[in-house]
């Protein structure tokens, strides 16, 4: 018997938070693990229900979402086409659900062990297809993440609705 703690049809899917940057860090107690300059700070929440395809696609298009300025000032550049850096921290509270009183629930997050491993997963494959290496936070760690927000230029992606 398959149990679920979501409805049918109620599953949200990877969710990421997309900042376009001119700079971004990522420090834990007091030590700076990354820093980027210009690219994107991406904030990743991962659900039970993400895939291997979910990861792929989240990547693919984080890779060439066209966000960046060409030389008339349009939004029609992509991270690959400016060969920008990449920052993803993983954030569970993506996935908090404020329905229902005012303590935030964060049931539809991975737990801990698998959401690490959806994690590690989606940081090689934005690597594979940025062809370098991007800064990460630490899974699970107290972070503390500075940017300058270029734009400001924040993109909102849910990978089950594909938007």
């Amino acid at each position: 018997m398959f149990l679920s703690f979501y409805p049918i049809g109620q599953h949200e899917g990877m969710r990421l938070l997309i900042q376009r940057v001119l700079e971004a860090s990522v420090a834990i107690s007091g030590s700076v693990k990354s820093k980027i300059g210009v690219g994107v700070l991406v904030l990743s929440g991962f659900e039970e229900a993400d895939s291997d395809e979910d990861l792929a696609w989240a990547a693919a298009k984080l890779a060439r979402l066209r966000i960046f300025d060409d030389a008339q000032g349009v939004m029609n550049l992509s991270l690959q086409d400016i060969d920008g850096e990449a920052l993803i921290v993983s954030q569970f509270t993506l996935h908090a659900q404020t329905k229902k009183g005012n303590r935030p629930s964060y049931i539809r997050a991975a737990r801990p062990e698998h959401a690490a491993a959806l994690y590690n997963k989606f940081v090689l494959l934005v690597q594979s297809e940025l062809k370098k290496n991007v800064g990460t936070g630490e899974f699970g760690a107290d972070m503390q993440v500075s940017l300058v927000n270029d734009g400001p230029v924040t993109i909102w992606i849910d990978t089950k609705q594909r938007e």
